[in-house]
């Protein structure tokens, strides 16, 4: 993946219910909010150290189940693929548009286009 922020933000969002609400929270705070393990832990009450476990077992957890179901992996080769799809969309609609001008074919075009944008949300 792109970088380490961008993995462990992914895995958040894929899996930040599966952790606990301590785990959530400072896991939040640290990747989404920016904020220091120091800040973190002076807002806390806790040491530096007690923060960044927390936030360490709650990588470990997460890339744990990624490691095992592969969920992200998965979305990321759908979203290649869903490129595919539209760029050979566009190439249909460009060749019906100059050579066939079937009805047909721009019906199917749309088809194939709007279950391309159902899988993207």
């Amino acid at each position: 993946m792109k970088n380490q922020t961008y993995r462990m933000t992914m895995l958040f969002d894929f899996y930040g219910e599966l952790l606990t609400e301590r785990q959530r929270e400072f896991f939040d705070l640290y990747y989404n909010e920016d904020l220091s393990l120091s800040e973190i832990a002076e807002n806390s009450g806790i040491s530096r150290q007690g923060v960044r476990d927390v936030i360490v077992r709650a990588e470990a957890a997460m890339q744990e189940v990624e490691d095992k179901t592969g969920l992200i992996r998965r979305f990321h080769q759908m979203q290649e693929y869903i490129v595919e799809i539209e760029n050979a969309v566009q190439e249909l609609k460009t060749l019906n548009y100059r050579q066939y001008e079937d009805p047909r074919i721009d019906r199917l075009v749309e088809s194939i286009t709007q279950a391309a944008t159902a899988l993207k949300e």
